[in-house]
């Protein structure tokens, strides 16, 4: 049986942070393609079910090889199927805002979430898969002043789904596996990753998409801090 909750830590990307999805659209339109906010962000969360088979251990998140499978996933979507196009496209993602990328934006309930954590007295951090950009990122979008820690795999030299950069996080948060949740968007990285350093992973799944899973699954970030703290939260649903 676990133990009280004592840390919450988060995902950064897909999580805390949003994709940019305007302005993968206006991208899109300058190569002919018309396509709504709604319907980019439809594609990216399906294009994230899809390349979960991928990322079995030893498969890099950070990779070429994993963002170019992603980026055509999406693409595929939106019935982008060129190979001209999708290569285009491809390297004006390759060049757009570097280092941070598209992952720009605080998500609108990430705010709210992480202050709620923190004002339950609960340890609140980030472990993110990475370029080492990330703490530029949460400070840019506000959010890192809430964090009690933010882990960088690129900094540390350590990727999930591996049991060792959720150690580190336990030992940040200076709490037992038993008693730390880990929030995040991908199956095999995040809750697979977190369940064998022996933390409870909630998968965020927005829309349903990842369908039936042995794990919790969250609409949303307020969702998803919700069932972290369980009966320790006034609003669990």
């Amino acid at each position: 049986m676990r133990r009280p909750t004592r840390a919450v830590i988060f995902d950064a990307g897909n999580t805390l942070l949003r994709m940019d999805y305007a302005i993968i659209a206006e991208q899109l339109a300058r190569h002919g393609h018309s396509a709504s906010l709604e319907q980019v962000e439809e594609a990216e969360l399906r294009a994230r079910v899809r390349l979960d088979p991928h990322l079995a251990p030893g498969a890099s998140t950070e990779s070429a090889t994993t963002h170019g499978r992603y980026l055509r996933y999406l693409l595929e979507h939106l019935e982008i199927t060129e190979e001209a196009e999708i290569e285009a496209i491809a390297r004006w993602r390759r060049g757009y805002n570097v280092p941070v990328g598209l992952w720009s934006r605080a998500d609108p309930e990430a705010l709210a979430a992480v202050r709620r954590v923190r004002e339950a007295g609960i340890v609140v951090g980030v472990i993110s898969n990475s370029n080492g950009s990330v703490r530029s990122i949460l400070e840019e979008t506000g959010l890192a002043e809430q964090l009690h820690f933010i882990i960088d795999s690129s900094v540390v030299g350590v990727e999930k789904p591996d049991p060792r950069i959720f150690r580190l996080g336990l030992r940040e948060a200076g709490v037992d596996a038993d008693e730390a949740v880990y929030v995040g968007d991908l199956y095999a990285v995040d809750v697979l990753g977190a369940r064998a350093a022996g933390l409870e992973g909630i998968l965020l799944d927005p829309r349903g998409f990842w369908g039936p899973r042995d794990c919790p699954r969250a609409r949303g970030l307020d969702h998803a801090v919700r069932l972290a703290l369980g009966p320790q939260d006034g609003r669990v649903t």
